[in-house]
């Protein structure tokens, strides 16, 4: 029933509690507990997969532990207290124990009360010790949940048990130790115990790589830690403000979240910020890869049919299965035209976040699907703030506008025969014209003149020899280059360069649609190009400097090196289209350039054009959430 508004509620908040895991991540960096827990930010990496493997058996627990018995206090009356039924005397099942062997069967005992883990130090357990797995316990009083992996109990004593994948600490002497998160995390696991009525004085740390157990005692100095990192984490969680990058840290290298943090790069464009300061020529360290070994796939055999068996994508036509995609190979699926996709491969996709692009048989691109999404409505509620913001919007403008229109020169440059001069001044001067237009209307004249003069060169940067009869046989046939190219045009494309063109725009614009969804921003609310249903404006506002370095090279290196020729295209009325083998041709060479990498004019690595894509959108949500003053465009020298 819906309440009025006026009602007296008098139920009392639901406490927010803290994960005991996140608050370790805080201890680790509180960066790392800001994108995790208030940002939902996630990504896997070889050290994340394999702790999934070593948790997966106590995982699969049934998180049954026993209640602790309840004695009456002294000073209260009997009727007070609420007795919890004495449970039934159990029979203790005589069970054969065989010796831990590398045949033992872990999987065929009890998951309620089992014996101990054949894979554990058991020597001093007893016969009374029973085991429970993946136990969910919380603690008003300390606002944290935490989940136990495995719970040793002796009565009404309980020993908590944490999983770890590496190897434990080494400390001075030689012992086994644990880190500060780490003993942080049990002592939270064994304080929650505490507040559920269990007796608990000590945890206990099982790294599965050395097998090897490490005890953790709870004594007052580790509580006051715990204690410190509760209070650290709930003031970051409750500011709503990302803590600074760590600085020349040797965890960010290890971190599964350092392509989305970046760290040294939010670093370096912070103001006034320590390593600019005492360092400022310092090198940004390569934490990112420079490429995502994943591969995007493109189906586009009309009527074909995708399915899937286990994690194994397959492509079938008339029955026959002609090719099968490992899915965790996949980073996404472009599909065109009459291709279908089973309901069990889609959900299979949204699970992995493997976003699914669709584009019409001629190559027209008109949707995404993807997962739920990154949980982080900050970085969107920022984004629809800044947006109102007339100045904020032309400030940033400018400098789209300027790179794009330098990024244009300098690809004439290269691969121009004979650049015009005039063209060349032009170009610059319309650049620094871009750093002083007064508003957006402006702006779009500025573009729009530079891409006049622009255009009007391309031909230029066509180095091929191969004329086709545009009406063979009639009064007015003629013998004219294949790849003539006389301006811009489109809707529909009336020559193969355009066509091209188009094809690529369209190509360049799901990748940037692609990468503004994956960081956690709104496609459809740029800053440049205004609000139009339909319109992915936030995606065009990030492909603007691109448009030469991707998709204006992938068409040059397309008819250049004949990977598309005249015969890739179809002529209906005015219109021009690539065949279906023209397009096989053209998403190499655009893949290719994707693929290709290139060095970041700021921070130094090489990346390739698809992590490129995803670092600028980052430093764009960098800038939007305040953390960075300046957007920085990439400019290519």
């Amino acid at each position: 029933m819906i309440q009025p508004l006026d009602s007296n509620d008098t139920e009392q908040p639901s406490v927010d509690y803290l994960p005991a895991r996140m608050i370790n991540e805080y201890v680790y960096c509180p960066r790392l507990f800001y994108l995790m827990h208030v940002e939902g930010q996630f990504a896997d990496s070889y050290e994340t997969v394999q702790g999934r493997i070593v948790h997966r058996r106590v995982d699969s627990g049934n998180g049954r532990l026993d209640a602790p018995e309840v004695f009456p206090e002294a000073d209260l009356e009997p009727a007070e207290i609420d007795m919890p039924p004495e449970p039934p005397k159990r029979r203790g099942k005589m069970k054969h124990v065989q010796a831990a062997t590398l045949f033992a069967d872990a999987d065929t005992a009890d998951d309620d009360v089992d014996a101990a883990d054949p894979r554990e130090d058991n020597e001093e357990k007893t016969r009374s010790s029973v085991h429970a797995r993946s136990i969910t316990l919380s603690s008003d009083s300390l606002g944290v949940i935490a989940k136990l992996d495995l719970a040793e109990a002796n009565g009404q004593h309980v020993t908590p048990i944490d999983y770890k994948r590496g190897r434990p600490r080494r400390e001075a002497d030689g012992t086994a130790g644990a880190w500060p998160p780490e003993r942080v995390q049990i002592a939270l696991q064994a304080m929650v115990l505490r507040d559920n009525g269990y007796q608990c004085d000590s945890g206990m740390l099982y790294f599965d790589e050395t097998r090897q157990r490490v005890d953790v005692p709870l004594d007052d100095a580790l509580i006051r830690q715990a204690e410190q990192a509760i209070n650290g984490a709930r003031a970051v969680y409750d500011s709503a403000t990302i803590p600074p990058p760590l600085v020349d840290s040797p965890k960010c290298p290890k971190c599964s979240l350092a392509k989305i943090c970046l760290p040294d790069e939010t670093a370096r464009l912070v103001e006034n910020r320590r390593l600019s300061e005492l360092e400022p020529d310092r090198e940004v360290r390569a934490i990112v890869t420079a490429r995502d070994e994943r591969r995007p796939i493109y189906l586009s055999t009309q009527g074909l049919w995708v399915g899937k068996k286990g994690d194994i994508l397959q492509a079938k036509a008339d029955g026959k299965l002609l090719q099968e995609i490992r899915l965790n190979e996949v980073n996404q699926v472009n599909l065109l035209g009459n291709v279908q996709l089973s309901t069990q491969a889609m959900q299979t996709m949204l699970r992995m976040e493997i976003p699914v692009a669709y584009f019409t048989q001629k190559g027209y691109f008109y949707g995404v699907a993807g997962g739920l999404g990154v949980k982080n409505i900050l970085v969107r509620r920022e984004q629809f703030r800044r947006a109102d913001d007339t100045q904020f919007c032309l400030r940033l403008a400018r400098e789209l506008v300027r790179g794009k229109i330098r990024n244009h020169r300098t690809l004439l440059m290269r691969n121009h025969r004979q650049p015009s001069s005039i063209t060349l001044r032009e170009l610059k001067r319309s650049a620094d014209h871009a750093t002083r237009s007064d508003s957006l209307a402006s702006l779009l004249g500025i573009e729009g003149n530079a891409a006049r003069l622009y255009f009007g060169d391309f031909s230029g940067m066509l180095k091929v020899d191969c004329d086709v009869e545009t009406s063979p046989g009639a009064a007015l046939s003629e013998k004219r280059p294949a790849f003539d190219f006389r301006g811009r045009n489109r809707r529909p494309p009336r020559d193969p360069v355009n066509a091209l063109l188009s094809f690529a725009y369209a190509l360049l614009t799901k990748d940037c649609l692609v990468a503004a969804t994956k960081v956690g921003l709104d496609p459809y609310l740029g800053f440049y190009h205004q609000i139009k249903p339909g319109k992915p404006a936030l995606a065009l506002d990030l492909m603007e400097p691109f448009r030469p370095l991707i998709a204006e090279s992938a068409v040059l290196s397309a008819i250049n090196n004949r990977m598309v020729t005249p015969e890739h295209f179809l002529v209906a009325g005015q219109s021009v289209v690539l065949t279906g083998t023209g397009r096989k041709h053209f998403l190499m060479a655009y893949e290719k350039r994707m693929d290709a990498t290139v060095t970041h004019p700021l921070f130094g690595y090489r990346v390739s054009y698809r992590r490129l894509l995803e670092i600028q959108t980052r430093l764009l949500a960098r800038l939007l959430s305040g953390e960075i003053d300046d957007y920085p465009v990439f400019v290519t020298r």
